[in-house]
């Protein structure tokens, strides 16, 4: 039994680490995610979504500090008390989104590793088996020195957590796993492959037999029913192919720019997912680095989602460009700074900053 609970206690402190420091490069995104957990559709405590910042680098942070503690043998009973209480309301809140199709990415590793909602809550499953296994052996899960070595390891730990949350955050994380990383072509990453899966869908066909609704379940096919039509449904099955990028546009008026914007040779974007929760003071920088690149010859534009407030901003701060729309959760995912600026030649990202760098943009 000794053997196997210091294996154990070495898989399950590993993954609480990794994916405490996964999450922690990017809790800006984890936030997001939380969001997600506790908007209506889901979890409906909209009360909490203002607090999902802070609760992401708690959460992220205390995944990585237990995992230190159980290695270093901190705090033993406490450590374990902590990652099994954890566990179960993970599990919850997974298993909530598979069996009710909430949520279809619980954020566990963030962009590093996607999992399915199921597949999230057999993860958490798994480590709750591992974690009572050291309950079981837990008369072994002991300090690795004398002294106060552990406590120390633990403190620093937690310290260094600290100071990288507070470096990502006021620039940009350390990792970028997500689609619109720097050195990604745009329009290429929305190709679908020639002979890709399609996705499948059930169409739900529901009818009037002798007075009595019954649904007809097909692949697309209108049924051969004896009855009269009422209404049909469809559900996806199988998303099939999708490409990395699949809802990238630029739009004004109803018209899109997205081909004549991916064409230039030097483009700079501002984005904006939202000007009204964005730092404002951040358009005194970025009014410098729009209009340096307008006498180089940038062509510069801004995307938001919502064009109106876009264009006080625009007179506030004497922005000599436009804004085109876009959608909130595509500018989330491209730049995780709000406003933050984008770089790109011929539709290639060549470099992306945070509203605190901007004076460190690559104009090339």
């Amino acid at each position: 039994m000794r053997y196997i609970t210091h294996f154990v206690r070495f898989i399950v402190g590993v993954l609480f680490i990794i994916s405490g420091l996964i999450k922690l490069n990017d809790p800006i995104g984890f936030s997001f995610k939380l969001e997600e957990y506790f908007s209506e559709p889901v979890l409906n405590l909209p009360f909490l979504e203002p607090f999902a910042l802070w609760l992401a680098i708690a959460v992220c942070i205390i995944e990585v500090i237990l995992g230190v503690m159980l290695l270093v043998g901190y705090k033993t009973k406490f450590t374990l008390w902590s990652l099994l209480a954890m566990l179960i309301f993970f599990g919850f809140l997974t298993f909530y989104s598979a069996y009710f199709n909430k949520v279809t990415d619980c954020g566990c590793f963030g962009d590093v590793i996607k999992f399915t909602p199921w597949q999230s809550f057999g993860k958490d499953v798994f480590l709750l088996v591992l974690t009572l296994i050291l309950f079981i052996g837990q008369k072994y899960v002991t300090p690795i020195t004398k002294g106060n070595t552990p406590l120390v390891i633990s403190v620093l730990s937690l310290i260094g957590c600290i100071a990288f949350v507070h470096h990502v955050y006021n620039h940009l994380p350390v990792g970028d796993f997500r689609a619109y990383k720097i050195g990604t072509n745009i329009p290429e990453g929305m190709i679908v492959p020639e002979g890709a899966p399609p996705p499948k869908y059930d169409y739900h066909w529901k009818f009037n037999v002798n007075g009595k609704e019954e649904v007809f379940v097909t692949q697309g096919d209108y049924p051969k029913v004896d009855g009269e039509f009422v209404s049909f449904d469809t559900k996806l099955i199988d998303p099939g192919y999708t490409p990395p990028i699949h809802d990238f546009f630029i739009e004004k008026n109803g018209e899109s720019y997205f081909d004549e914007m991916m064409d230039k040779e030097k483009l700079l974007v501002v984005t904006s997912y939202r000007i009204d929760k964005s730092d404002k003071e951040a358009f005194k920088a970025i009014k410098k680095v729009t209009d340096k690149a307008l006498k180089q010859g940038y062509t510069v534009i801004g995307l938001t989602s919502i064009i109106e407030q876009a264009e006080q901003i625009k007179k506030d701060y004497e922005l000599n460009f436009d804004f085109y729309f876009n959608d909130e959760t595509t500018l989330k995912t491209m730049i995780r700074s709000n406003p933050g600026v984008i770089t790109l030649k011929k539709g290639n990202i060549t470099d992306k900053r945070h509203f605190n760098d901007v004076d460190k943009l690559q104009l090339h």
